[in-house]
C-alpha cells in the first residue's frame, strides 16, 4: 500500500502535515488547520511538544526518544515522525534492505516521498555525539482506542464554486461577453465555406470578379471579428479589475479580523504569498473560464463541419486530441509540486529581500554582508533548481505534445490528399478541412491551459481557504457588549497565560491585581517577567490560559475589543510608523484631523520643535519610504499618536526608553497633566518614570512579589528596593 502523503502549506506546516499523513496511514482524514491550532505553532515553527499535544488530541500515543541508526532500523513502530536537519520534520514510514544495502523511505512534506541510504539519511538526522555515539531525534506514535472514536473536526472548505460569487454582480457583461464570443464563432464558421468557394469556383471557373468578391467578404469578416474581439477585452478588463479589488479586498478584511495569535505564527512572507495568490484565482476566474466557453463553442461547431465534410477525418482528430490532453495529464501532478515548492522559496525569498532592505543597517555595522548575501544565494539556488525543473517538465511536455501534433496534421493531410485524388472530396474541402484543424487546435491547447490554470487556482483556494477558514477574534455568535464607560477599574483575578499549549512554560503565574480607575499603575521587574505580556493581555491581544480581566464588572472578553480598543492609548516598545506624513501618522484613523488637537499631541510629546523645522512641517512623510527618525523621534510621534487619541486607558510599554533625560523630564511632566482623570498602565525600568505613579507593582518570573507605591517599597528593601539601587549604581 502506498503511503498517504499531503504537501505542507506554509513553512511552518510541517510537524501538523507528519501528523496528518500518519493519522491518514491509520484510517483517519484530519485537516492540518485543526493539527495545526492543536500545536501551537509560533513563528519559530513547531516543536515536539507541541505535535505531541496534538497527536493526544486525537487520540494517538507518542513517545519522544534520542536513538541510534541502529535502533532506528529494527523500530517496528512505524511510521514515525523524525527530527530532520534540526530544522524540519519527516515521517520515516519503511526501512527496506536490498541488496546488502538498508533504505530508508521518508515522507517529507516539503519535498515528497523520497528514499535515502544509511549514509544519507545520518547527515539529514543524526543531532548529537553521546560518547562517540551517534544519535538523532524521533517520535515514536501509537493509536489507542480513544484515537478511533475521534471524529475529525469538519472545516468549511473553499471550492471553485465559492469563487462564483465574485462574478454574480456582472451577469449582463458577462451575456455580452458571451453573445461576443458567439458572434466571432460564427464568423469564423463562415471563413472555412468562402475558402472552399474561392477555389472550387472562383479558381476553378477562372472567374476573378467571384474571387475578388470573395476576398472584400473576407476582409469585412476579419474587421468585424476584431471589433467584437476589441470590445470583448475591454468588457472582460472591466471585470477582471473589479475582481481582483474584491478578492483582495476580501481577503485584508478577514486578516484584520483575525486574532493577534495567528500572526505569530506567520511570516510576513508567506502571507504577501497569499495575496499575490489572488492574482492566479482573477485570470482563472475572468479569463480562462470565459476562454474555454469560447474553446468549446468553437470545437463544437468546427467539429460538426469537419464531420459532415469527413468522419474518418474527425475521429482522428478526436483520438489524437485525447492521446495529446491525456499526455499533458500525465504531468499535471508534478507539477502541482513544483509549484507548492515555489511557493514556499519564493516566501522565503520575499522574508529574506525585507531582511536585506530592514536590516542594512545592522548587516552593514556587524560586517555580515557576505553571510547574508550567501543566503540570498542559497535561495536563489533553490529557486533555480526549482526552475529548472520546471523549466525541463515543460520541455519534456512540449516535446511530446508537438510531436503529437505533427503526426496528426500529417495524417490528416495523408487522409484528405487521399479523398481528393478518389474523388471523395474537392480541393476546396481540403483546404478547408486545413482550416478548420488550424481552428480547432488553439481550442484543444485552451483547454489545455485551462487545466493548468485550474489547478493553479484550486492550489490558491487551498491555501487562502486556510486564512478564510480561521475563527475571527470577535466571532458572530459571539455575544459582546458594546459600551465602555471609559470610568472603570480593571481587575485581575487568577490570570495565568501561556503563549503554547497548558503544558509549555507559563509567562503569567496566577495574578491577582487591581488597577484603579483613574489612577496611575506602573509595572516593574526585569527583562523577561512578563511586563509586555500582561499589557497585551489587557488589550485583549491574547485570551488568559486561566483567570479573567474585568472591566468594571464585565470580562474583557464579554467587550467588543475594537469598542475596548477605541478607549485605549497604546504606546508599545516597538510602535509601528506608517509610510505616511507625520499628520497621519499621528492621527490615523481620522478622516479629518483636528487641528487643534494635533498641536496639542506634539506639544505634549515634546517634538513640536523638530516637526516645524521640517521643510513640509506635518505633511513630511517619514517610515520606510520617507523621513528617517531617531528611535527618540519615533517614540515621541508614537506618544503623540496616543496622546492625540484622548482615550480613558493608557498604556504605556517602555515608552520613554530611547529618550534622553532632558527630553524624557519635558515629556513626563507634560504627562503627570495629561494622566489626570485617566486610567494608566505604565511598564517602564527607569525610576524617574515610575516613582510618581499610585501603585508600583513588581513581577518577577510572572508572580507579583510586591505592591505599593515607591516611599513604602524603598521601606522594604526587597526586589524594588533592589532594582533601584541596582540602577543608581549603573548611572554612579
Amino acid at each position: 500500500m502506498k503511503f498517504p502523503f499531503y504537501r505542507q502549506l506554509d513553512a511552518m506546516d510541517c510537524g501538523p502535515t507528519c501528523l496528518r499523513m500518519i493519522a491518514r496511514y491509520y484510517g483517519k482524514k484530519y485537516s492540518v488547520q485543526q493539527l495545526r491550532e492543536n500545536s501551537y505553532i509560533q513563528r519559530t515553527g513547531v516543536n515536539l511538544l507541541g505535535i505531541s499535544e496534538a497527536a493526544e488530541s486525537i487520540g494517538l500515543r507518542t513517545t519522544g526518544i534520542r536513538t541510534t541508526i541502529d535502533k532506528l532500523k529494527q523500530q517496528s513502530k512505524l511510521p514515525c515522525i523524525l527530527h530532520w536537519n534540526q530544522m524540519h520534520f519527516v515521517v520515516l514510514y519503511k526501512v527496506e534492505r536490498s541488496k546488502g544495502k538498508t533504505y530508508f523511505h521518508i515522507a517529507d512534506p516539503a519535498y515528497g516521498l523520497l528514499k535515502y541510504e544509511e549514509e544519507e539519511l545520518k547527515k539529514c538526522w543524526i543531532s548529537t555525539r553521546q560518547g562517540g555515539i551517534e544519535k538523532g531525534i524521533a517520535m515514536l506514535v501509537e493509536t489507542t482506542p480513544q484515537f478511533y472514536e475521534t471524529e475529525p473536526i469538519r472545516y468549511e472548505k473553499l471550492s471553485l464554486w465559492y469563487l462564483s460569487r465574485y462574478v454574480r454582480p456582472y451577469k449582463k457583461m458577462i451575456m455580452q461577453l458571451f453573445l461576443g464570443i458567439l458572434g466571432g464563432s460564427i464568423l469564423q464558421l463562415i471563413f472555412p465555406f468562402l475558402t472552399q468557394t474561392i477555389v472550387d469556383q472562383g479558381i476553378g471557373h477562372r472567374n476573378m470578379s467571384f474571387i475578388e468578391l470573395i476576398l472584400v467578404a473576407q476582409l469585412m469578416l476579419v474587421f468585424s471579428r476584431t471589433l467584437i474581439e476589441v470590445i470583448r477585452r475591454c468588457i472582460l478588463l472591466h471585470i477582471s479589475t473589479r475582481v481582483n479589488v474584491a478578492l483582495i479586498s476580501d481577503f485584508l478584511v478577514k486578516l484584520m479580523k483575525l486574532p493577534m495569535r495567528f500572526f505569530d505564527s506567520k511570516l510576513a512572507g508567506d502571507l504577501i504569498r497569499r495575496i499575490e495568490d489572488h492574482r492566479t484565482i482573477e485570470v482563472f476566474l475572468t479569463q480562462s473560464v470565459l476562454n474555454i466557453l469560447f474553446s468549446v463553442l468553437t470545437i463544437t461547431i468546427f467539429g460538426i463541419v469537419l464531420a459532415i465534410y469527413s468522419w474518418k477525418i474527425f475521429l482522428v482528430f478526436l483520438a489524437f486530441s485525447i492521446f495529446y490532453i491525456g499526455w499533458v495529464k500525465l504531468f499535471m501532478k508534478k507539477r502541482a509540486d513544483l509549484n507548492r515548492k515555489n511557493f514556499e522559496q519564493m516566501a522565503l525569498n520575499q522574508d529574506n529581500l525585507m531582511q536585506l532592505v530592514y536590516g542594512m543597517q545592522d548587516i552593514k555595522l556587524l560586517g555580515c554582508e557576505r553571510q547574508k548575501r550567501w543566503e540570498w544565494e542559497n535561495i536563489q539556488a533553490s529557486l533555480f533548481r526549482i526552475n529548472l525543473r520546471s523549466l525541463n517538465l515543460g520541455q519534456w511536455q512540449q516535446v511530446g505534445a508537438v510531436l503529437i501534433n505533427e503526426v496528426k496534421n500529417i495524417l490528416i493531410t495523408v487522409m484528405s490528399a487521399t479523398a481528393v485524388l478518389n474523388g471523395d472530396i474537392t480541393l476546396g474541402i481540403m483546404l478547408s478541412i486545413q482550416y478548420i484543424i488550424g481552428q480547432m487546435q488553439g481550442p484543444v491547447e485552451q483547454f489545455v491551459y485551462f487545466m493548468q490554470q485550474s489547478q493553479d487556482a484550486t492550489l490558491s483556494l487551498e491555501r487562502l481557504g486556510e486564512i478564510h477558514g480561521k475563527e475571527n477574534e470577535e466571532s458572530e455568535s459571539m455575544q459582546t457588549v458594546n459600551q465602555v464607560s471609559g470610568k472603570d477599574s480593571i481587575s485581575l483575578r487568577g490570570l495565568q497565560f501561556t503563549y503554547g499549549s497548558e503544558k509549555s512554560k507559563r509567562i503569567i503565574k496566577g495574578i491577582d491585581l487591581d488597577i484603579p480607575a483613574g489612577k496611575t499603575t506602573a509595572i516593574v521587574g526585569l527583562s523577561g517577567s512578563g511586563k509586555t505580556t500582561l499589557i497585551k493581555l489587557m488589550l485583549g491581544f491574547y485570551p488568559p490560559t486561566e483567570g479573567n480581566i474585568i472591566v468594571g464588572e464585565t470580562p474583557l472578553q464579554r467587550i467588543s475589543f475594537k469598542e475596548w480598543r477605541k478607549h485605549c492609548g497604546v504606546v508599545m516598545q516597538e510602535g509601528f510608523i506608517f509610510s505616511d506624513t507625520i499628520a497621519n501618522n499621528i492621527a490615523p484613523d481620522a478622516d479629518v484631523i483636528d487641528r487643534e488637537r494635533l498641536l496639542y499631541a506634539v506639544k505634549m510629546a515634546n517634538i513640536k520643535d523638530f516637526i516645524e523645522s521640517l521643510p513640509l512641517r506635518y505633511n513630511t512623510r517619514i517610515g520606510s519610504t520617507g523621513q528617517g527618525l531617531s528611535q527618540g523621534q519615533k517614540q515621541r510621534i508614537l506618544i503623540a499618536r496616543a496622546i492625540y487619541r484622548n482615550p480613558d486607558y493608557l498604556f504605556f510599554d517602555e515608552a520613554t526608553n530611547a529618550l534622553d533625560t532632558d527630553n524624557e523630564k519635558t515629556i513626563q511632566e507634560n504627562l503627570n497633566q495629561f494622566f489626570e482623570d485617566k486610567t494608566v498602565v505604565v511598564v517602564a525600568h527607569r525610576l524617574s518614570t515610575v516613582r510618581n505613579a499610585d501603585q508600583i507593582v513588581v513581577l518577577k518570573d510572572g508572580v507579583i512579589t510586591e505592591k505599593g507605591n515607591h516611599e513604602s517599597l524603598i521601606s522594604k528593601q526587597g526586589d524594588y528596593y533592589r532594582l533601584v539601587k541596582n540602577q543608581l549604581e549603573l548611572n554612579a
